[in-house]
């Protein structure tokens, strides 16, 4: 047990505090609650549900995925822009067997300069997505 003086002489005890520390976390062990000690308690990462986990997981797969995709159509649309001659034809056919067919270059050149520029906007907007992306 430590003392010290105080300036009028007399000795003043100073495990006083602890005591009643230690008789409380004795106390309550006793009773059966464990006991943390304030200083070793340390905030973690909460615990992650496996299932949880594995949506994750398969939600990067399914980002991944759609970037592959994205990156092999830029690819072929590419190729199509460098290697387009004055005889390409573009066709738009809906569920109705609707059609809409041209022959004009300068048209088909501004739909697939758009075209790509939007799937590189989009590629990009997932690529971001990938890199934020927490499991």
């Amino acid at each position: 047990m430590e003392t010290k003086v105080k300036s009028n002489g007399t000795a003043k005890k100073v495990n006083a505090t602890v005591k009643k520390e230690v008789q409380k976390k004795l106390t309550e062990e006793a009773v059966g609650k464990t006991v943390v000690p304030e200083k070793t308690k340390t905030v973690g990462k909460p615990t992650i549900n496996l299932d949880d986990r594995i949506q994750k997981f398969e939600k990067l797969r399914g980002l991944a995925t759609q970037r592959e995709r994205l990156t092999e159509t830029l690819s072929e649309l590419t190729k199509f822009n460098y290697n387009q001659d004055d005889s390409s034809s573009f066709h738009l056919r809906d569920s109705r067997n609707l059609e809409f067919k041209t022959t004009n270059t300068n048209l088909i050149k501004l739909v697939t300069t758009h075209l790509q520029s939007t799937l590189e906007q989009r590629k990009s907007e997932i690529e971001e997505q990938i890199v934020k992306f927490e499991l």
